[in-house]
């Protein structure tokens, strides 16, 4: 029986004359690392075998196993960072332009159909709310509470009536933007209507109800009717106003006015200027009690034609939400459908717009 130790040279001689073991095992690692590049491109092997020279350019181009190991990750890293296709990118852009023409068409819709919607339903929360402190004798007479704290503003401190245009309509406290889409706005620094001095109400003219758009309609002599805490007031009407004509004489002593103020034009949200009707309090004036608020401390966004800034963030919030929700439901829809997406994307867009549409309205100019 011959000794092992005597065949370990003869082992070693046979295995010299064929394919070394790292060799070998540098082309199965080649040709496993081609197979899984094939399969990251979505192409496979011609006939599933590689090809001898195909075989012996990847067997010299993993030679270095640090080049493999980049190879290998640059594959895992395209596989882990989806890219779109170009028909996906020209569909996403075409997603992004019907959003924003959605978006451009719903802001009409919402600022002179839904508008009107919304302040009927403000008018009817203001009406029942104002007829309680009627009944109740708690309605203000004056720009405080009963606590001797200023009215918070959208109050409501009056019903106006104005017959020859059909205007019933409850006047809150406030002149900003945000305050008339309730309704007319009482200016804070002006009585409350009926008593002594002037007092001024603003109102739109195309949107949110557009209380005040038949005034420049108005004729001398038409009667306007205001019921307050101190109760009823009936005004003449004097003569319309433009922005560039005169302004009227001061009232007497002991007498009372009413303004109203509002936009004018004939291309919806495109005013001409501002037009303002004046009346004279037809009896004696209501008793009149120290104003607590002066004209110095009305801000800007209370002058007529005039927005609200602060809605600029909540606007750039609502429209960044819009293009997120866009790219949301895009990636959704692959794994939900088209339907099913469509009917969970519909309501959340309808809310998110019509926030939009709320701060772009809160921008534009409060008497249109």
């Amino acid at each position: 029986m011959s000794d092992p130790k005597m065949r370990r040279p003869a082992a070693r001689s046979r295995r010299s004359g064929g394919i070394s073991s790292s060799r070998f095992v540098r082309r199965l690692r080649a040709q496993w690392a081609w197979r899984w590049d094939a399969l990251l491109r979505r192409r496979k092997p011609s006939d599933g075998v590689l090809s001898v020279a195909a075989l012996g350019t990847e067997a010299a181009i993993l030679d270095s196993p640090r080049q493999a190991a980049e190879e290998q990750h640059t594959g895992l890293a395209a596989m882990a960072m989806p890219t779109l296709s170009s028909a996906d990118s020209r569909g996403l852009f075409g997603r992004m332009l019907v959003l924003l023409t959605v978006v451009v068409v719903s802001f009409f819709v919402a600022i002179l159909g839904i508008s009107q919607i919304q302040n009927l339903r403000n008018q009817q929360v203001a009406f029942e709310d104002f007829r309680y402190e009627l009944a109740n004798a708690t309605a203000p007479v004056y720009a405080a509470d009963l606590n001797n704290k200023l009215l918070q503003t959208g109050t409501p401190v009056a019903l106006l009536a104005i017959p020859s245009i059909g205007v019933n309509a409850v006047v809150v406290e406030g002149t900003t933007s945000d305050v008339t889409m309730w309704g007319p706005g009482h200016r804070r620094d002006t009585v409350i209507p009926g008593q002594e001095g002037v007092s001024v109400i603003y109102g739109r003219q195309f949107t949110y109800g557009a209380t005040f758009n038949q005034i420049s309609h108005l004729k001398k002599g038409d009667e306007i009717t205001v019921t307050t805490g101190q109760g009823e007031s009936k005004f003449a009407v004097d003569g319309i106003r433009y922005s560039d004509d005169p302004l009227p004489d001061a009232p007497q002593p002991g007498e009372g006015r009413l303004v109203l103020v509002s936009a004018y034009g004939s291309v919806p949200l495109i005013p001409d200027g501002i037009v303002r009707v004046d009346a004279t309090l037809s009896g004696d004036a209501n008793p009149t009690p120290l104003s607590e608020f002066s004209y110095a401390a009305l801000g800007d966004e209370e002058q007529a034609m005039m927005g609200e800034a602060r809605a600029w963030p909540y606007l750039a919030l609502s429209l960044v939400v819009l293009v997120a929700l866009a790219l949301v439901f895009t990636l959704l829809r692959r794994f939900w459908g088209r339907w099913q997406t469509w009917i969970v994307a519909v309501p959340v867009f309808v809310a998110t717009g019509i926030f939009a549409t709320t701060q772009i309205a809160t921008l534009f100019p409060n008497i249109i």
